[in-house]
């Protein structure tokens, strides 16, 4: 009997996600996790304004969300102060990132990243028949100058370029990214990713220009904002460009309860800036709690930090395996010679004392499971 008539593409295809969710990994060991510190999410919760929107909306869930986002839309161009057609709103960065490769990647078209950067750019790009040409970092930063020659060598329709960066935490100041946008060929659409954007240092983000006719910055509610749950991402970028989505983006992809939430969340500057402060401290102790175990934390401008193991990838995983045995939720997304490293989220004071505890063990046993 006839089965699914896929495409030769599909065909092609390794069935394969970018992350292992943590609820797998539970499934997996037959217990949750005691502390979960992996997946960059902010444990400090929401706005309690936002999950107020969030609870009055649902009892309209039976209603589509609003196709056009207008009210949200209309929101982030005041705050950013940009018009409103220069801004799309999707499912998380990853949804846009999808919209954003069926736009401009077919069979045989080179898109442009960093080794080890956030995968899910990568796994829409071949999900569409494109070709990446991945550049490795240069200490431990996405390399701007080789990310425009290469888009250029190449003719590159996309280049992906993070500020701040994920899985590292480092960041470029604004003069830099500002010479990558002017030196990326016009034909290549450059895709800022600035999911970490509020946890930066002033000077990191160059000021927004939408007449700039080939950039895209992302930005998102799931990390400051506390919702990554809620899948809302946002997009920034020329009107023209902005206007391309509507001919394939999911029109009924946001549901109402996300957008009400996002929308109270924007407007609650008072927790926006306690999230923010409470990082900074997490993001103190967790470099501490390196320190103190012999390990080298990397300066770090996001809601984590990465911390060297001193060693390469076979210590660094035996010492994330030995933790996530151990009931403590982190992760090492990285290729060589960042693989050396494990990435550690920031968390309560509770999460890292759990973390603190657990990380003395752990060591001990990487040690032991990869002594020659």
């Amino acid at each position: 009997m006839p089965g699914p008539r896929y495409t030769p593409l599909v065909q092609s295809l390794p069935a394969t996600v970018p992350f292992v969710g943590p609820e797998a990994q539970e499934r997996a060991r037959g217990a949750p996790f005691t502390t979960r510190l992996g997946a960059n999410e902010s444990v400090f919760g929401p706005s309690p304004r936002a999950v107020a929107a969030m609870e009055q909306a649902a009892s309209d869930v039976w209603k589509y969300g609003d196709p056009e986002n207008h009210d949200l839309k209309e929101a982030l161009a005041r705050e950013l102060g940009v018009n409103p057609d220069c801004i799309l709103v999707g499912e998380g960065i990853d949804g846009i990132l999808g919209y954003t490769a069926r736009l401009f990647i077919g069979p045989g078209d080179v898109a442009v990243t960093s080794d080890g950067a956030y995968p899910t750019f990568n796994y829409h790009v071949v999900g569409y028949g494109g070709t990446l040409e991945k550049l490795p970092y240069r200490d431990d930063h996405e390399d701007p100058v080789a990310i425009a020659e290469k888009a250029r060598e190449k003719g590159a329709k996309l280049a992906y370029f993070a500020n701040p960066d994920n899985p590292m935490g480092s960041w470029h100041d604004t003069a830099t990214i500002q010479r990558l946008i002017d030196d990326i060929p016009g034909d290549t659409v450059l895709i800022l990713d600035e999911a970490y954007v509020e946890f930066a240092p002033e000077g990191t983000a160059p000021p927004l220009d939408t007449t700039v006719p080939n950039l895209l910055r992302m930005r998102t509610f799931s990390k400051a904002y506390g919702m990554a749950g809620a899948r809302v991402g946002y997009a920034i970028g020329h009107p023209d460009l902005i206007r391309a989505f509507d001919k394939i983006r999911n029109h009924f992809g946001m549901n109402r309860i996300s957008q009400a939430g996002a929308l109270a969340a924007l407007d609650d500057k008072d927790w926006l800036r306690s999230v923010q402060s409470r990082v900074l401290t997490a993001r103190e102790r967790i470099s501490d709690i390196a320190r103190e175990n012999g390990l080298s934390p990397l300066p770090s401008a996001t809601n984590f930090v990465t911390m060297d193991c001193g060693a390469d990838g076979n210590l660094a995983r035996a010492v994330v395996a030995a933790l996530v045995e151990d009931g403590v939720f982190v992760r090492m997304p990285f290729v060589v010679p960042g693989d050396r490293c494990i990435r550690v989220s920031c968390g309560t004071d509770a999460d890292l004392a759990v973390f603190a505890n657990a990380l003395p063990r752990a060591l001990k046993a990487a040690h032991a499971r990869t002594k020659p």
